[in-house]
């Protein structure tokens, strides 16, 4: 009996302490870049799939359920060294809606500048605060972004503390050699992104993240008029925030991940709402301008 009890308590917390990341690892490199051994493709994706999925990230307990769907795939551009190489990396992220099969995209980031030490079938490990690779650092940031869009999302900037870890990391990286960790490196790498994220001018867009989905998406099945009212109020806000801060990463991203479902959201809605979406939209993310003319020509 008490073996029974035993095993019983062990499939329990076995499903109960499920890791936060699901992550679909994909590493690819194409005919112009020449691998010394080919082998380390393979190797690499598990190593990488196992640094990201096996790991605990937070505190809090995940059901297997609540897993964050994400992706990764790595393109390897350049061996610099037997174990040295660059790549450039898609990492996406999304997020289940309520009373749908629909998935919400979060994150879709194109990062051009990684380059990484690795060898054939070596395991990745990471220790907060501690003295860890340039891969282990690259994978454990993006990590920390992932979960913290996920909980802004479904809280008031519920991802503070994962942000904060991942700027933690930034400062770290600050004596690094790998570009993309420092502010002079360009506008849109991974400096900007945390910086962004926990910078006061951008608190309004957070809150405001979180009504897009609560509020928004999330109310889409039982009440999309006023659905669709919250997310054109969502864009109002991120008009005033873009006023005082054009140009921003952060601002770039989330039309990157969101520019067709705001195109479906809005060709459902009223004439008048149809156009006050369309004037916020075209001014926020001119280069879709053309794509949310959509809006426009759909028949409600």
């Amino acid at each position: 009996m008490r073996r029974i009890l035993f095993l019983i308590f062990i499939f329990i917390t076995t499903q109960s302490i499920a890791q936060e990341l699901n992550c679909t690892v994909q590493v690819i490199y194409s005919s112009k870049t020449q691998l010394t051994d080919p082998t380390v493709v393979q190797s690499m994706q598990q190593s990488v799939s196992d640094f990201l999925n096996t790991r605990k990230w937070t505190n809090d307990i995940y059901q297997n359920t609540e897993r964050i769907q994400c992706s990764m795939i790595i393109n390897l551009t350049q061996q610099i060294s037997t174990t040295q190489f660059s790549a450039q990396v898609t990492v996406t992220s999304n997020r289940p809606t309520f009373n749908s099969a629909y998935n919400t995209t979060l994150l879709n980031i194109l990062d051009k500048d990684w380059t990484m030490t690795y060898s054939a079938f070596q395991p990745l490990s990471y220790t907060e605060n501690g003295n860890n690779s340039d891969f282990s650092a690259l994978l454990a940031y993006y990590a920390y972004i992932i979960i913290g869009l996920d909980y802004d999302s479904f809280s008031p900037k519920g991802g503070t503390p994962y942000f904060t870890k991942a700027q933690n990391l930034v400062n770290q990286e600050q004596n690094s050699t790998v570009t993309g960790w420092k502010s002079f490196d360009g506008t849109v790498n991974r400096y900007w992104l945390a910086s962004n994220l926990m910078d006061n001018n951008f608190s309004s867009m957070r809150d405001a993240m979180y009504d897009y989905h609560r509020k928004g998406l999330d109310k889409m099945y039982d009440d999309p008029d006023n659905a669709r009212g919250i997310i054109t109020s969502v864009l109002a806000t991120l008009d005033n925030v873009n006023q005082n801060n054009p140009n921003s990463m952060i601002m770039q991203l989330f039309f990157e991940a969101k520019q067709d479902e705001l195109v479906n959201i809005f060709s459902g809605g009223s004439p008048s709402e149809k156009n006050i979406a369309y004037n916020l939209l075209v001014k926020l993310d001119p280069p879709n301008a053309n794509k949310y003319q959509a809006i426009l020509k759909s028949s409600q």
